[in-house]
């Protein structure tokens, strides 16, 4: 059967660019060489792993966790089913850090990193900065030392504990984290992808505000006077972040928009 063949059939199962992707992984090449070669023989042992991903991705699994890796800030980073994917949307909180500080040594925090995708994105960004990954998995502190060992040669620290816990009496320029904020009620996490990602790591439980609650009321403990704390959050989450920051003391509080027009991203500056 050639791979035209192969690909029509999956699409009666699932999305054809899912399909081409998990074809050409099976294949070992890339994606172009593939729809290049689309009257080309597929090799019996390649159509069992394509068709076995394919039930796979079927039954939900995330395309990311099949490869497992997945494309942040245009780096390749291992994922496995103990970090979240990194989300195209994540990587406005990257650009938010950036363009708040400078490339002078500054201390960064990256709280829950799991994957490590935020943290190493920052590091590479800015190698004067001294950065700090934290999770309380093991397991996905694992996959962010990994990623971290590969991608920025160990310059980050990682250390395993719940948000500030493991920090001491450690105070940084910045404080970044996308926590667990989803609503215990919401369908979504039942829903294609997010069913079989880890489920701490989507939501707190409740509304999903608690661990930002947690976040925002720990952060001046941990902050420089004139330091910045940044937060991903969902779509309808934005005016109570910034009524919380307010509320806490912090300044200069902004929510900043994905490019899908939803808030994603808000952030605020502990005072001088």
């Amino acid at each position: 059967m050639h791979s035209e063949q192969l690909l029509s059939q999956a699409e009666r199962r699932i999305a054809r660019r899912d399909a081409e992707i998990l074809l050409a992984a099976a294949w070992q090449r890339s994606r172009a060489a593939l729809l290049a070669r689309a009257e080309e023989s597929v090799p019996g042992d390649v159509a069992a792993r394509f068709n076995a991903a394919c039930a796979r991705r079927a039954a939900g699994e995330p395309v990311a966790y099949l490869l497992g890796r997945r494309e942040f800030w245009s780096l390749d980073f291992e994922v496995t089913p103990a970090v979240l994917v990194p989300r195209p949307e994540t990587e406005l909180l990257v650009e938010r850090v950036l363009q708040r500080l400078d490339a002078a040594p500054a201390r960064v925090a990256d709280l829950g990193t799991g994957s490590g995708a935020i943290a190493i994105s920052l590091a590479l960004e800015r190698p004067a900065w001294s950065v700090l990954g934290s999770d309380r998995s093991g397991d996905a502190l694992a996959v962010a030392r990994r990623n971290g060992a590969r991608l920025v040669a160990d310059r980050i620290e990682w250390l395993t504990g719940d948000w500030y816990a493991p920090l001491g009496a450690r105070r940084f320029e910045a404080i970044v984290s996308n926590p667990p904020y989803i609503a215990a009620d919401d369908p979504a996490l039942g829903g294609d992808g997010l069913a079989h990602e880890p489920h701490e790591a989507l939501t707190p439980g409740g509304d999903g505000m608690s661990a930002l609650a947690t976040l925002i009321n720990g952060a001046p403990g941990h902050l420089v006077p004139g330091g910045w704390l940044f937060l991903e959050h969902g779509a309808t989450q934005g005016a109570a972040l910034r009524d919380a920051l307010v509320a806490r003391g912090f300044t200069h509080v902004t929510s900043h928009r994905d490019l899908a027009g939803h808030e994603r991203v808000t952030e605020g500056c502990w005072p001088r």
